[in-house]
């Protein structure tokens, strides 16, 4: 006998699934999972996490900035920036578990008893690991650490997504230190350095990978779940792990963030997808608009060109020591030419131009009016500028870009024309 007689393969054991979970009813995402399978390889086995000498220089640029601007300690809670300076990958909850980097010196992580082998398990730096029991104040080893430096009358910087009850309570246990928002993590993880940089540009071709590949399955009558698990599939073989699928049909994609109305693909329509993965913390965002089945229309074809123009002049506007919003000005500006708008007015483009992005799929600064930040090397953004008809359709093409000192480098390339949507 063969050694599949006994060791059934992975197509097998899926289409058995398969069978057993629905009966002989279709599942998109077990079929998806097949498919994907038999096609495509991981694009991400020689990645390279973040290293200790990388959380390292975090530590010492954060510390530096810190006694620059009078900050004497950070309090960071669960979340991107706990895994930024830390690594520690933890959930938020009613017990707290805290990060705290003093001026100079070694960090503190303070987290309930019986939680600590589950923090040790990602911590990746060097730090005083402190505890608290059920029946004991999360922040008296807080304040017991501040206090030996000579800190318990000192700047205590709170990361700008820290609870209030754990603002409340640091205020308790420190009650001559003065609390005030963070000024450095944002400044610094708003510029990110080549490690991160890499990390995006493989989450890039993760996705426009996976992209190419579920273009080629879609068909008629397919609903969002069937698309959404086709591309959820195939970001998974590819070695991505599935951040966000959002899937628009037809008049839906008239609306940015979707519809709850039935939908489904038909010959002639729309389709909009924007996708993203992330890669070792660090995240992709690309939206695709396509029409299927048949020649676009006049006018399909014309607001996809339009977009198509709005994507350009944004990436030539943003430029090193542009103000942010003046990217979004610049299209703007162009699109009420063409009889958009005016402004954020429909039919016309309702969103910002663009939003950062990193470890979060929508990070500070946004590439919006009014925003005065100026682009700088590191800094990273969506380049979005869709148009939305309400009640007929809508087109949005979505590709990142980071700035270099040379100017603006794309993560993917936006499409050249309607008919080759994947590039």
């Amino acid at each position: 006998m063969t050694r599949s007689s006994f060791h059934p393969d992975r197509r097998t054991l899926l289409r058995t699934a398969a069978v057993s979970l629905a009966g002989a009813a279709f599942s998109p995402r077990l079929f998806a999972q097949e498919k994907a399978g038999e096609a495509l390889q991981s694009l991400t086995g020689t990645v390279a996490p973040i290293g200790k000498a990388e959380r390292a220089d975090r530590l010492a640029r954060a510390q530096k900035m810190m006694q620059a601007q009078g900050i004497d300690a950070l309090l960071v809670e669960p979340g991107a920036s706990l895994i930024y300076y830390s690594g520690i990958r933890w959930h938020r909850s009613e017990r707290l578990t805290a990060l705290v980097i003093p001026a100079s010196g070694a960090p503190l992580v303070v987290c309930p008893f019986f939680e600590k082998p589950s923090i040790d398990e990602s911590l990746a730096i060097p730090a005083e690991v402190r505890v608290w029991q059920e029946d004991e104040s999360p922040y008296a080893p807080i304040a017991d650490f501040l206090t030996a430096k000579g800190l318990a009358k000192g700047r205590i910087g709170i990361e700008e997504t820290v609870r209030y009850f754990a603002v409340d309570g640091i205020k308790a246990a420190l009650p001559a230190a003065t609390l005030v928002k963070d000024p450095v993590t944002r400044a610094i993880r708003m510029r990110k350095t080549a490690a991160e940089i890499a990390l995006m540009r493989k989450a890039a071709d993760v996705t426009m990978a996976a992209y190419r590949w579920t273009y080629a399955q879609v068909k008629v009558g397919m609903t969002p779940t069937d698309i959404g698990a086709l591309m959820s599939a195939a970001t998974k073989q590819l070695g991505g792990q599935v951040e966000f699928n959002l899937i628009l049909l037809g008049e839906a994609a008239a609306y940015p963030h979707g519809s709850g109305k039935p939908q489904a693909v038909r010959a002639g329509e729309v389709v909009l997808m924007d996708c993203g993965c992330t890669i070792e913390d660090y995240q992709s965002d690309i939206s695709r608009t396509f029409v299927y089945g048949a020649a676009p229309s006049t006018q399909q074809r014309k607001v996809w060109n339009d977009v198509s123009q709005g994507q350009k002049i944004a990436f030539a506007a943003a430029k090193l020591g542009a103000p942010a919003g003046s990217v979004d000005d610049a299209v703007r500006g162009y699109y009420q030419r063409q009889g958009y708008g005016p402004g954020y007015a429909l039919p016309g483009l309702s969103h910002r131009t663009g939003h950062g992005i990193g470890m979060e799929g929508h990070e500070p600064v946004n590439l919006v009016h009014g925003e005065a930040t100026k682009l700088d090397v590191g800094m990273c953004f969506s380049n979005e500028p869709g148009l939305y008809l309400p009640g007929t359709m809508g087109v949005r093409m979505e590709d990142c870009f980071h700035m270099t000192a040379q100017g603006a480098v794309w993560f993917s390339k936006p499409p050249v024309s309607i008919e080759e949507p994947m590039g």
